[in-house]
């Protein structure tokens, strides 16, 4: 995979990143209080994304740029790195991030479904 601009399948615009939500103590562990997880953070950012079919493993691979954003640096930084990526369209994917490159944005990568609209292809017997 090249990654940009050969005949893979792309997508380039906004898209919503899911992070996890956090884990935090709402009780005194002797009264009992047990860790409550908090809601998924959703954040809005512009991406180019692009994926093909790859015959050796069976799968869909893709991958791409997300736009620079202070709360996915943040929770990179903390530790996440599996996020749920999400077009505008309702096509979502989940994705691992890597760091953050020279502009402060995140690649990404995925395999299997992708976070956008692929051709249907139709396999004869």
């Amino acid at each position: 995979m090249s990654g940009f601009g050969d005949d893979e399948e792309e997508y380039q615009g906004p898209v919503t990143v899911v992070l996890p939500g956090e884990h935090g103590d709402t009780g005194d562990a002797a009264d009992g209080g047990a860790p409550a997880a908090s809601a998924p953070v959703a954040v809005e950012v512009q991406a180019h994304l692009a994926g093909h079919f790859s015959p050796l493993t069976g799968d869909y691979r893709w991958r791409g740029r997300l736009s620079a954003s202070e709360a996915i640096t943040a929770a990179f930084r903390d530790g996440v790195r599996t996020v749920l990526v999400r077009t505008p369209d309702g096509f979502e994917g989940h994705g691992v991030l890597d760091d953050p490159n020279l502009w402060g944005g995140h690649p990404v990568r995925g395999t299997g479904t992708p976070p956008f609209a692929v051709p249907l292809i139709e396999i004869d017997d």
